[in-house]
């Protein structure tokens, strides 16, 4: 019998690519999701022959010895993903839709397999992408109007910041049983007018921008910004929402976002919405990795934070 596993990233779009697969694919699977920096997902895997795992939202190049693994034993794999995937293997049970542009998201590829089918969650995931510019796009054919658009936003945007967190532990809702709460909704408009965990997100969400925006930055030119966040479970959880609305509020500059903790720092990169290029190469030379546009270093040595700020001023100012 076959064994069913959906892998995905915790964040909007990876959630949102599977629930608009399952949409329109619906099938019984076994969930394997964490936190967003939770990229070795597919280690978590023990698939058999014959076993069909389709994956969401997190790096191949992160993933590849464990993707060897399964595909060598006989696992039927479907990759879709928007990050730098180093080499894709050549292997007749590898599926791959991998487009590293970057006004794409996870979500808008699938949109593309599924021929628009459930377009409205593909929305839902570029703007909790960050992604505005492509998430309008795709809702042109939606008939939507500005109020519509803005609460779709709002609940990527949340959906996006439940993700957040150095583990599960941070987060006010554990993915999975998120992903399982919005499988329950074919309409973003009646989980955003129904649903209890919904208001949860708002209300967190909202406390933690606010904590976030009485800090003033560490360092800031027009061109780029270092911001510090305390260790502490709501600094972990806003990150990478708070990266997103500076670089909303500030589209021309770059926006560094450090998480300060036992030995070093997280750190989430924001290039400007204006020109998103950058971020994973930055990322890549700390021992992070993400796309062009946004990236992250999961453990930034306290010492090391000179030579990032060096190099993320060269690469944006």
């Amino acid at each position: 019998m076959t064994v069913f596993y959906d892998v995905f990233n915790g964040d909007a779009d990876g959630i949102c690519a599977l629930h608009q697969l399952r949409l329109v694919e619906p099938r019984a699977s076994v969930l394997v999701t964490g936190a967003k920096r939770d990229i070795a997902l597919l280690e978590r895997v023990d698939a058999r022959g014959g076993d069909a795992v389709t994956v969401l939202d997190i790096s191949l190049a992160r993933n590849a010895v464990a993707l060897d693994r399964l595909l060598r034993r006989g696992v039927a794999c479907r990759y879709f993903d928007h990050h730098v995937p180093g080499e894709i293997p050549m292997h007749p049970g590898l599926e791959a839709f991998i487009d590293t542009a970057p006004d794409v998201c996870t979500s808008l590829l699938v949109d593309r397999y599924l021929e628009g089918r459930q377009r409205i969650w593909a929305v839902v995931a570029a703007f909790g992408d960050n992604l505005a510019a492509s998430a309008r796009g795709a809702a042109a054919m939606l008939n939507l109007n500005e109020l519509q658009l803005a609460q779709l936003q709002e609940l990527g945007d949340c959906i996006n910041y439940n993700a957040y967190g150095d583990s599960v532990d941070d987060l006010n809702y554990h993915p999975a049983d998120l992903y399982e709460t919005i499988s329950r909704y074919p309409d973003p408009f009646q989980f955003i007018g129904g649903e209890p965990v919904y208001e949860v997100l708002r209300t967190s969400r909202a406390d933690d921008l606010y904590r976030a925006g009485e800090l003033e930055p560490a360092f800031a030119t027009a061109k780029c910004a270092i911001h510090v966040l305390p260790d502490a479970a709501w600094s972990r959880r806003v990150n990478g929402t708070f990266g997103n609305q500076l670089a909303t509020t500030y589209p021309q500059r770059a926006h560094a976002v450090l998480v300060t903790g036992d030995n070093g720092y997280a750190v989430s990169v924001r290039s400007p919405i204006a020109a998103p290029r950058g971020a994973d190469g930055l990322c890549r030379e700390f021992g992070g990795g993400g796309r062009q546009g946004a990236a992250g270093i999961d453990s930034l040595p306290a010492g090391d934070y000179e030579r990032f700020a060096a190099a993320f001023t060269r690469t944006y100012g």
